[in-house]
């Protein structure tokens, strides 16, 4: 796995149900490296900081290999890296094969996987149908969310090394099936209630849906 780009986002103004909306969604790729903090990445908008920034949403990873698969459902958007609202576009990246709790080495920072990405109504407006909300969670690779433990920059073409696991966890694509699903794998939902690099919101949710 590599960086294919970084991106960053200006505040953009959007209009949801009659009201202004401020957002940080309209990323677009910048030539200089960024550098991801523990709070978030420099210079990048971030305007709920109730659901985006801090501890556990410090930097948002997102696959260029699934771009194709929306770019042929969305053919007359304006298509460029950051599209996703992503920090970083990872070329090789696989949510079947990334693993909550997985640290890795990118550029000079040091990040832990914590959470898949959990699309809301600005995602709708940025593609300009509510309906790729659902579309996005049935497709089931939402990229992934990851903590800052050491602050550093991170470049394009910088390459991404695992550099620890946890024995037991389970990978960000069972976790978001785990989150959507009506009917939960007893186990996976077992193994996610038990894991500390998620917020502590996201497992006592979880535990609710415990036999």
């Amino acid at each position: 796995m590599y960086i294919e780009s970084t991106n960053i986002s200006e505040p953009k103004t959007i209009v949801w149900s009659n009201k202004a909306v401020k957002t940080g969604i309209f990323k677009t790729p910048t030539n200089n490296p960024v550098f991801l903090g523990k709070a978030g990445v420099k210079d990048d908008f971030v305007a709920d900081k109730k659901a985006h920034g801090g501890h556990y949403k410090s930097c948002y990873l997102f696959s260029s290999n699934h771009y194709p698969y929306w770019k042929e459902l969305y053919p007359n958007l304006k298509w460029a890296w950051g599209m996703f609202g992503e920090n970083l576009t990872v070329n090789g990246m696989n949510e079947t094969q990334i693993m909550v709790g997985d640290i890795y080495k990118i550029g000079n920072a040091l990040v832990q996987v914590t959470q898949p990405r959990e699309p809301c109504f600005k995602f709708g407006v940025k593609f300009g149908n509510q309906n790729v909300i659902n579309q996005f969670i049935n497709y089931g690779f939402p990229g992934t969310y990851v903590s800052v433990l050491e602050e550093g920059y991170v470049n394009t073409k910088d390459k991404i090394k695992l550099v620890d696991r946890l024995e037991k966890t389970l990978s960000v694509t069972q976790l978001y099936e785990l989150i959507f699903a009506k009917s939960k794998n007893q186990y996976l939902l077992k193994t996610a209630i038990t894991l500390d690099v998620l917020p502590k919101g996201k497992r006592d949710k979880l535990k609710m849906f415990l036999d």
